[in-house]
C-alpha cells in the first residue's frame, strides 16, 4: 500500500475514533502523534488539520449532495471517507481529482457496506461536477 493511502487509512481511523469517543480532532490527534505507535504519517496530521479547519464547508456540501441522507444517518466510516474525499477534491492541490475519488472508494470498498460505494462515488462525483462553483 502506497505512503498516502495509508495515511488516508490512518486519517480515517483518527475521524472514526474522534466520533465513537466524543472528543475533538485534535485531541485524539495529539495522542495518537504522542504515542507514535503506529507512527502517524504527515500526511495524516495534514489531512486531519484540513478536516477540522473546513469541516463545517465541508459538512454542508457532504449534506446538500447526499440527497436525503444527514450526516448523521450515514454510516460513520461513509461520512468519514467522504469528509476525506471532498477535503481532497477541493482543498488539497497536489492530489489529482481522479485519485482522490479512487481513494475514498477503496476505503469504503474495504471498510463499509455493499452500497456504500456507489453512493460515495456519486456524492464525490456531483461535487465534482460543481468544483469550479464550489471553488469560486
Amino acid at each position: 500500500m502506497a505512503a498516502r493511502s495509508k495515511a488516508r487509512k490512518r486519517a480515517l481511523d483518527i475521524l472514526f475514533e474522534c466520533e465513537v469517543r466524543g472528543l475533538p480532532l485534535g485531541q485524539t490527534l495529539d495522542e495518537r502523534v504522542i504515542a507514535g505507535e503506529p507512527p502517524v504519517n504527515e500526511y495524516t496530521v495534514s489531512l486531519i488539520h484540513g478536516i477540522a479547519e473546513h469541516q463545517t464547508r465541508i459538512d454542508e456540501l457532504i449534506t446538500k449532495y447526499s440527497q436525503g441522507w444527514s450526516l448523521e444517518r450515514m454510516p460513520a466510516v461513509d461520512r468519514n471517507v467522504l469528509r476525506l474525499g471532498v477535503l481532497e477534491v477541493l482543498y488539497v492541490d497536489d492530489v489529482p481529482d481522479a485519485v482522490a475519488v479512487s481513494e475514498a472508494m477503496s476505503l469504503v470498498r474495504d471498510l463499509s457496506t455493499d452500497e456504500s460505494p456507489s453512493f460515495v462515488n456519486g456524492v464525490l462525483g456531483n461535487i465534482l461536477r460543481d468544483k469550479p462553483a464550489l471553488s469560486a
